[in-house]
């Protein structure tokens, strides 16, 4: 079967691709498709011609279509989702919860602890085994899940994985502009002054630990990040806050609250696994001890999701319910809350 390519399993890379080019002052006028087969290093001309028909090539940034001529001094921009590589990936019976499927894509609810896709020793087991398993009980030979997004292995919520070049192309656009609609729900450390905000910054990797993500003001140090959060309920030493993600980068909500002083409660590698608020008698830390029992993961679940449809162009909109082991924690907090 077909899998993403290498730069998909490093975590810092986008599902998709972005070219700029300025069309040279002497290029004489040809369609922007042969154009950007000869400027664009193993591309074919079919994906030129799906990434046109999605709206992905743009000239001055306005879209045009595979049989526009290029002219001098013309500034086009190309977003594309990374090709798929020869690799083999088997079909594997493993239990998916699909919420949404049609012709072009389908969304599903990944539970927590499975890994998206392949690759850092997780070759088997994971969610592109498990579709493929689910598109073969279906249709022979079964299309190949194209991912446009991912989730971490221990977060929990939803994701769109489409079934054709032309959906993940089109659906590339949105995540590059930005235009897809994401929230999350975050169990965090500690109290909020205000019900609501936003933290920005440049996120990059960690010089002191390179599986970590850490926040900068300095543009050199990594892609420029933004989150909108707001607070849902208020335990007093934790919050319930739903995060919306205006960008899209790598652990970017668990690094932009370990940022401002509110760590993922239970998310060992920022920090949420030790007890941060509250007081320190041996009731309370055992308290902590059994929700950490409880939710081994970082409490991080992705809510809401919402994109265009790549055939009927209609907005589409999904959401679902906290996992089990989220609510028993919220629970558990709750009843602390009202008997401390």
């Amino acid at each position: 079967m077909l899998k993403q390519p290498e730069e998909i399993a490093e975590e810092e890379k986008e599902l998709y691709e972005h070219h700029r080019i300025v069309v040279d002052k002497g290029q004489t006028q040809i369609r922007i498709d042969k154009f950007l087969v000869n400027r664009i290093e193993n591309i074919s001309r079919n994906r030129i011609q799906n990434a046109a028909k999605a709206d992905c090539i743009l000239c001055f940034g306005k879209p045009v279509k595979s049989n526009y001529k290029v002219k001098p001094n013309d500034e086009i921009s190309i977003v594309l989702p990374y090709p798929v590589i020869e690799l083999e990936i088997l079909p594997e019976d493993i239990e998916v919860d699909v919420i949404y499927e049609d012709h072009a894509l389908l969304v599903v609810n990944k539970s927590p602890g499975m890994v998206v896709h392949p690759g850092h020793n997780n070759y088997n087991r994971t969610l592109l085994n498990a579709l493929l398993f689910h598109f073969s009980k279906t249709v022979q030979p079964p299309p190949f899940p194209l991912l446009v997004h991912r989730i971490d292995k221990d977060t929990s919520g939803l994701l769109v994985v489409t079934k054709e070049e032309y959906a993940q192309t089109f659906l590339a656009r949105q995540f590059f502009d930005h235009s897809i609609e994401r929230k999350y729900q975050a169990l965090v450390w500690g109290d909020f002054e205000k019900n609501s905000g936003t933290v920005s910054g440049f996120i990059g990797r960690s010089a002191k630990d390179r599986r970590v993500m850490s926040v900068s003001d300095n543009e050199g140090e990594g892609k420029w990040s933004v989150t909108h959060y707001k607070v849902l309920e208020r335990f007093g030493f934790a919050s319930l806050i739903e995060c919306q993600l205006e960008t899209g980068r790598t652990h970017q909500i668990r690094a932009h609250m370990r940022h401002i002083g509110h760590p993922i409660f239970s998310d060992e590698m920022y920090g949420g696994r030790i007890l941060h608020k509250g007081n320190s008698t041996t009731k309370f830390k055992q308290f902590i001890d059994n929700c950490f029992t409880i939710m081994p993961r970082q409490a991080l679940h992705a809510g809401v999701l919402g994109f265009i449809h790549p055939t009927t162009n209609q907005m589409m909109h999904f959401s679902n319910e906290l996992p089990a082991d989220f609510t028993q924690v919220l629970e558990k907090m709750r009843r602390n809350s009202k008997n401390p």
